[in-house]
C-alpha cells in the first residue's frame, strides 16, 4: 500500500483565474455584439479596415503593423463599442512583453531615416538671392543712369535726339521685379483654394508622425515621416485619402478649415476628405 500522494494529487493546480479571463479580442467582440453592431458598422465608424477588425477580435494583432498601431486600434475599437480602453491596453501590454520604450515609433521609421528625404526647393535662399539681384541691378542702373544723362545732354547740345527715351527706360527695373514665392502656403492661401478641388494641409506641431496620402485614383502623393514642425499640402480634384500613424501629433486643415477631432497620441487614423468637407467645423 502506498503512503505517498497519488499521481492525481501531484498534478499542478490549474489557474482558474487565467481560464476565466477574457482575451482582448474576445472582450471587444462581446461588447460589439452586446451593442448590436456589426463588423461593418464598427469599421465605418472607426475607419479601421474590416479585415483588421476581424483579426483583432480573433486576437491576431499582426495585421496592425506593430505594438503602437495595435494599441491605437484597441483604443479606437473599445470606444466604438462603449468599453474603457485602459484595461484592454494594459492586458495587451502584459501579454505582449510590456510597454515599449518612450519612442515606440522609432524602429518603424529606421529605413526612412537611412533613406535621404527628398526636400523641396529652399524658398528662403531663393528669396535672399532674388533680393540681392534686385539691389545689385538697381545700383548698377543708378550708376549707369548718371552716365547716360551726361551723354543725353551732350546729344542735345550737338542737335541730337531728346534724352527722354533713355531716362524713362532706366527706372523700369526698380518696379517690375516680383517678390519671390513664400516658403509654404499660408492659411489664407489654403482658404482661397479653388472650390472645385479638395485641399488638405497636414502639420506636425506636437511631434512626428508617419503619414500616407493618396489621390482619388489611388496614386501615392506622399508616404513617409513628417518630423516635428514640418507640414505638407495635398490637392486633388475629387478626394484625398490619408493614413496618420500618430494622429495626436497632427493638425489638419481641410479646404481652409481646421479639423478638431481631438486625436489621441499613438492613435492611428484613416481619413478621406472631399471638396465638400468639412460639412461643419
Amino acid at each position: 500500500m502506498s503512503i505517498g500522494n497519488s499521481p492525481e494529487d501531484e498534478r499542478p493546480f490549474r489557474d482558474e483565474s487565467q481560464e476565466a479571463r477574457v482575451s482582448v479580442g474576445r472582450a471587444l467582440q462581446q461588447a460589439r455584439i452586446a451593442a448590436g453592431l456589426t463588423v461593418d458598422d464598427v469599421s465605418t465608424a472607426t475607419r479601421v479596415r474590416i479585415a483588421i477588425v476581424h483579426a483583432i477580435e480573433a486576437d491576431d494583432f499582426a495585421p496592425c503593423g506593430g505594438d503602437v498601431y495595435a494599441r491605437g486600434h484597441i483604443r479606437t475599437l473599445a470606444k466604438a463599442v462603449h468599453l474603457d480602453p485602459a484595461p484592454l491596453i494594459a492586458q495587451y501590454d502584459a501579454e505582449h512583453g510590456g510597454r515599449p520604450a518612450p519612442t515606440p515609433a522609432a524602429p518603424l521609421f529606421e529605413a526612412e531615416r537611412i533613406r535621404p528625404e527628398r526636400r523641396g526647393p529652399n524658398w528662403t535662399a531663393a528669396m535672399v538671392a532674388a533680393i540681392v539681384v534686385v539691389i545689385g541691378f538697381v545700383g548698377f542702373t543708378a550708376v549707369k543712369g548718371g552716365g547716360s544723362g551726361n551723354d543725353a545732354k551732350s546729344q542735345v547740345a550737338q542737335g541730337g535726339g531728346t534724352p527722354t527715351a533713355s531716362r524713362s527706360a532706366s527706372p523700369t527695373p526698380t518696379k517690375g521685379k516680383p517678390a519671390a514665392p513664400s516658403p509654404a502656403p499660408s492659411d489664407s492661401a489654403i482658404a482661397a483654394a479653388p472650390q472645385d478641388k479638395v485641399t488638405v494641409q497636414i502639420s506636425a506641431p506636437n511631434g512626428r508622425s508617419w503619414i500616407s496620402a493618396k489621390d482619388h485614383n489611388g496614386r501615392m502623393l506622399f508616404d513617409g515621416l513628417l518630423n516635428k514642425g514640418q507640414s505638407k499640402t495635398f490637392q486633388d480634384s475629387t478626394k484625398i485619402n490619408l493614413i496618420l500613424g500618430d494622429a495626436g501629433a497632427i493638425e489638419l486643415y481641410v479646404n481652409g478649415k481646421k479639423i478638431d477631432d481631438n486625436f489621441q497620441p499613438g492613435q492611428v487614423e484613416r481619413l478621406t476628405y472631399t471638396k465638400g468637407d468639412p460639412v461643419a467645423g
